[in-house]
């Protein structure tokens, strides 16, 4: 499908840079409607992103997605796109496609096999639709034009009447990811809302650092909250800090200097249960005791600073408290994140106030349209932001 040799590119209707999870399913909507289409993108593959999502098996949408679930400036602008290309109607192009697939928790779904079988769907509903792509062609420049614009890469000057920028956010860039989409919204009189990384684990200073070095790989079902919002998921310490569902999906949230609040026995009151075990158990030390509700290299990493082999009947009431609240109330303020490196989202982006909900089209700018990961539109973990691709793909794809 991808072509090496040099070609005219003179007529085309629809240009869409990106062969992402939104330009991809832009160009089947445009195609499938008669348009002549070409994706352009600067990577030797396509879909990249699919390919490794999802641990390889591609958490392709989630069945819960609602407009709540994404964070935004603007909280309503997602609302008509996700209405108007549901879940549901992604499932059926899956299975159309006869790829197995099964729900995880939270309303997660996932391929049975491979994400590459995502992606072939994705090409092969492309090449039926007629759409061209040209993989390894990046665009150097872009001008409006009287009936369009025209893009130059490294051997050709393409004319469009549409053009769709699909070109995702600054995460990950060992795998080609850039601002090149916020360059051309700012070109054409766009605002752009900061970006930062979404999605992210979170990283100690060199104290904490090794103060928690021994609780490596140690993952627990936790509570965190950071001011009002509050995800409860799993939890895993690492060499840097702290990663896990729970610390993604609060990573979104959170601000530099903030601190976190986290519940390790969210289902627990511990100084319940600390008295209970005293009064039934008084000669248990605290490392044994808590080791019967937390992985024991974490139990005596918290009862370090108490006494790990100091008896439960020893323990004065105060200290009970103190043990209790470092359980279920252990605040800790992140040195930072570790950034687009390893984020799987990036939030910030495009701002929709310059942008038609309905369409993406830019209102500065008739016949530019904007989808995907560089708008200013980022969902939770858990296949959010997929649906949120396809969505936006949709409806651009049925305006173009």
């Amino acid at each position: 499908m991808a072509q090496s040799q040099p070609f005219s590119l003179d007529n085309h209707d629809v240009v869409i840079i990106g062969a992402g999870a939104a330009g991809l399913m832009c160009a089947i909507e445009a195609g499938r409607r008669g348009r002549r289409v070409l994706i352009l993108d600067h990577a030797q593959k396509p879909a990249e992103k699919i390919r490794i999502s999802g641990g390889g098996r591609c958490n392709f949408t989630n069945i819960h997605t609602h407009p709540e679930a994404f964070l935004s400036q603007n909280p309503r602008f997602c609302i008509s796109a996700l209405k108007r290309f549901t879940p549901a109607q992604f499932i059926e192009r899956v299975e159309r496609h006869k790829i197995g697939w099964h729900e995880k928790t939270l309303g997660q779904l996932f391929c049975d096999d491979s994400s590459s079988r995502i992606i072939s769907m994705l090409l092969d509903d492309c090449k039926a639709a007629g759409v061209t792509l040209r993989l390894a062609t990046p665009v150097k420049s872009i001008e409006k034009s009287a009936d369009g614009f025209r893009l130059a890469t490294h051997n050709s000057t393409i004319h469009t009447a549409q053009l769709v920028i699909a070109t995702g956010g600054k995460s990950i860039p060992k795998m080609g990811a850039t601002a090149f989409g916020y360059e051309i919204a700012e070109q054409f009189g766009h605002t752009i809302i900061p970006t930062r990384a979404g999605l992210v684990p979170f990283t100690f200073d060199d104290k904490m650092r090794a103060e928690m070095k021994t609780l490596a790989g140690i993952s627990v079902d936790a509570r965190l909250t950071c001011k009002k919002t509050e995800f409860s998921e799993g939890l895993l310490f690492t060499h840097r800090g702290l990663s896990g569902p729970s610390i993604l999906q609060i990573s979104s949230y959170w601000r530099e200097g903030t601190a976190l609040r986290v519940n390790l026995l969210p289902h627990v009151d511990t100084v319940t249960a600390l008295k209970d075990m005293k009064n039934k158990h008084g000669r248990v030390t605290l490392a044994n005791c808590l080791a019967e509700w937390l992985p024991k290299r974490l139990a005596m990493q918290i009862t370090a600073r108490f006494g790990s082999d100091r008896k439960l009947a020893d323990i004065s009431k105060d200290d009970m408290t103190a043990l209790a609240a470092a359980i279920n109330d252990w605040t800790v303020i992140p040195q930072g994140t570790e950034g687009y490196r390893t984020a799987e989202v990036t939030l910030g982006g495009v701002d929709t106030d310059g942008l038609s909900s309905q369409t993406m089209e830019s209102k500065h700018c008739p016949g530019l349209y904007f989808i995907g990961e560089v708008v200013d539109v980022t969902g939770h973990l858990g296949g959010y932001n997929f649906q949120w691709a396809w969505a936006s793909g949709h409806a651009a794809g049925h305006a173009v």
